[in-house]
């Protein structure tokens, strides 16, 4: 484990900040005086990383001046390692550029955040073993938790680009199809059953061309940084439409990221095993390198916590699920998000999701005097995570939503 890097950022220094010189995430910021632009969370400070690119500080060339990291992620992996280090240069101690680089410094305070990358795609793949066990007894007994190949193949489902959003974006309560046990049709109206999925996102930098797989090495190469993701989900729709195809609608309304993307470089030093294979899975999904990291993870609804894991609970790392992902042939893009699947730890306060937590609304949670089964119209959900060092802390910002009511589509009908 590493100590804490000093920097001329005095906030940087701060034992309880998410962003001192080991982190430097990326995202994008705007400013009533700045268009949105590529930006590096420093302490409480954002270096604007666009101006710095043009007064020649960065070592780059053109690559951050679109809102977006896109560009410098498609470079490749040499280039985001030497941008980083050049990075970690200017804002230490005793940089020789300070006085080029202080004038760059932005408060966050005053900075508005946005969607750090164009998402290409997104997929979400089911890979913490308790979240699916536990949702496997509640829907099909334990005897039938996991599904026969669950322990073989990440499994996933491609989702929206669309509707990923960044962290602050309200979401509006979706509708939908719902079908009651004791209904003979099925009805139209708002979802009655919304929930959250605590997960992690990898986000792919470098390609891969169509029909050509990619080791689970490569894979690792591939993946530019990590940002929480908020799968936010419709119990009811997705009971009614997931047989035979798999989640839908249920799952496409929304999915909400954190605003900084922490580099894969940034954790190297938080590096985690996955856990022992109760099978043998196939060789190309062996992996060789530790693909997890230790990464403590919270959720709060209202201001207060009603859960804490850690990413380390997941069965398959980030790394197995883009290699297998890309096993058949499909090509992968940069900008593509892969979103881990709910992560959960053994007991039901470690739990990531709130139908995990009270049992599919059987045993409701008591938040500041009231009680909560799913998510209601004004709550506001937050994800947190950091890995912790000696002496710091490498975290990524809130990811948090505000729930607001149904839009006035038309009357629930039968």
């Amino acid at each position: 484990m590493t100590d804490l890097k000093k920097s001329w950022v005095a906030s940087a220094n701060a034992a309880d900040t998410d962003f001192p010189l080991n982190n430097l995430p990326y995202g994008v910021f705007s400013t009533d005086a700045l268009s949105p632009r590529c930006g590096v969370a420093i302490g409480d400070s954002i270096l604007d990383v666009a101006r710095a690119e043009e007064a020649g500080l960065t070592g780059t060339d053109g690559l951050l001046q679109d809102a977006k990291w896109n560009p410098l992620m498609a470079a490749g992996p040499d280039v985001w390692s030497a941008f980083r280090a050049r990075l970690a240069a200017l804002l230490a101690e005793g940089a020789e550029d300070r006085d080029a680089v202080e004038p760059l410094l932005v408060p966050m305070s005053a900075a508005t955040l946005h969607l750090p990358i164009e998402v290409a795609e997104y997929t979400d793949f089911y890979a913490g073993k308790q979240h699916a066990q536990n949702v496997g007894t509640m829907f099909r007994g334990p005897e039938n938790a996991l599904p026969p190949n669950w322990l073989h193949i990440p499994i996933g489902y491609n989702g929206r680009a669309s509707t990923v959003v960044v962290s602050g974006t309200d979401i509006r309560r979706p509708m939908g199809q719902t079908k009651a046990k004791d209904a003979t049709a099925p009805s139209f109206g708002p979802c009655q059953r919304l929930d959250i999925e605590l997960e992690m996102g990898a986000i792919v930098g470098s390609p891969s061309a169509m029909g050509e797989p990619v080791t689970v090495a490569q894979a690792r190469e591939m993946i530019f940084g990590y940002v929480l993701l908020n799968d936010w989900s419709a119990r009811d729709l997705q009971a009614w439409e997931y047989q035979p195809l798999g989640p839908f609608q249920a799952k496409a309304f929304a999915t909400s990221i954190s605003p900084w993307i922490v580099t894969a470089e940034a954790l190297e030093p938080f590096e985690a095993a996955t856990p022992d294979r109760e099978v043998p899975l196939l060789p190309y999904l062996v992996e060789e390198r530790p693909g997890l990291y230790d990464i403590d993870l919270s959720v709060e609804m209202n201001g207060h916590t009603i859960g804490h894991t850690n990413m380390r609970e997941l069965y398959y790392s980030a790394s197995q699920q883009l290699a297998h992902h890309a096993s058949s042939g499909c090509a992968m893009r940069t900008g593509d998000l892969l979103g881990s699947g709910t992560i959960s730890g053994p007991k039901p306060e470690n739990y990531g999701s709130l139908l995990e937590m009270t049992w599919g609304g059987q045993n409701p949670i008591q938040i500041d005097g009231e009680s909560r089964s799913f998510i209601e119209d004004g709550d506001t959900l937050t994800l947190k995570g950091h890995a912790q060092g000696n002496g710091y802390r490498v975290g990524f910002g809130a990811c948090t939503g505000t729930i607001l009511p149904a839009p006035d589509f038309y009357k629930e009908t039968t």
